[in-house]
């Protein structure tokens, strides 16, 4: 019995010890593979990852504009967008609806399997950028500082595990995950307004070590940039050349 085998399983027999059923329509889970990533089969096939006609710069979906949403157009020549924001985006599923369950099921209700089904995705929209790549890496997006330690567990950083181990598995299309950021201490980005967000992060995301050239940054939200934008500005003020993102949700 192989690996995948193996944990899935293991993950069906905690689900039978532990039930916890589908993360959005709470059915009971009965094979391996729905235990395994926390949703039921009719779940999975229902997110999936629509091919719409998206922005160029942030990646959300287009209603009648060419090339551009009307965001990025106005941001493009505004001091928030200089040669170091991020070079281009692509966040997955809108945050609404079941997203936004599926979301708070693994981001505050901590269930984990919800992260392999995550992973999944996120190994979906990899191809879409890598043909723009040489040899590109994975960096996540720092937790703020303590918050593992008080907390136990960063939603990222648990996703860059993951990561970490289907690179060993060969499942990663051969991107590593490489940690190369540090947040200073810097108020909570969903307690601020739009421009208090874009200013909030300045300056405080930090290269901690040499960054490689090509790097894909990850988060799970998306919703100013202004995350984006400051961990593209450390690493390009760091010696990073190209910096893309992909996010699991947009707002």
């Amino acid at each position: 019995m192989n690996y995948t085998a193996i944990a899935r399983v293991a993950a069906l027999a905690r689900e039978y010890l532990f039930p916890a059923g589908c993360a959005l329509c709470k059915k009971a889970l009965f094979t391996g593979e729905d235990a395994w990533y926390g949703l039921c089969e009719d779940c999975r096939k229902a997110a999936a990852i629509e091919p719409e006609n998206r922005c160029l710069i942030c990646g959300k979906p287009l209603i009648s504009e060419i090339g551009r949403c009307m965001q990025c157009r106005v941001t493009s020549g505004s001091v928030q967008a200089d040669a170091q924001r991020f070079d281009r985006m692509l966040p997955l599923f809108p945050y609404t609806g079941r997203y936004r369950t599926l979301l708070s099921a693994y981001k505050f209700a901590r269930n984990k399997a919800v992260g392999n089904f995550f992973i999944e995705k996120l190994l979906e929209g990899l191809p879409i950028f890598l043909e723009d790549f040489t040899e590109p890496v994975l960096v996540p997006v720092p937790p703020r500082r303590g918050k593992i330690k008080n907390e136990g567990w960063d939603q990222i950083e648990y996703l860059a595990r993951l990561f970490e181990k289907n690179e060993k598995k060969g499942r990663n299309r051969a991107v590593p995950v490489y940690r190369c950021l540090k947040r200073l201490p810097s108020q909570s980005q969903k307690t601020l307004g739009y421009k208090e967000r874009m200013f909030n992060l300045l300056h405080r995301i930090q290269c901690f070590r040499a960054p490689p050239q090509e790097i894909i940054v990850f988060d799970d939200v998306y919703t100013t940039g202004a995350t984006m934008n400051a961990c593209a500005g450390a690493l390009k003020q760091a010696g990073a050349k190209k910096v893309y993102g992909i996010c699991l949700f947009y707002t």
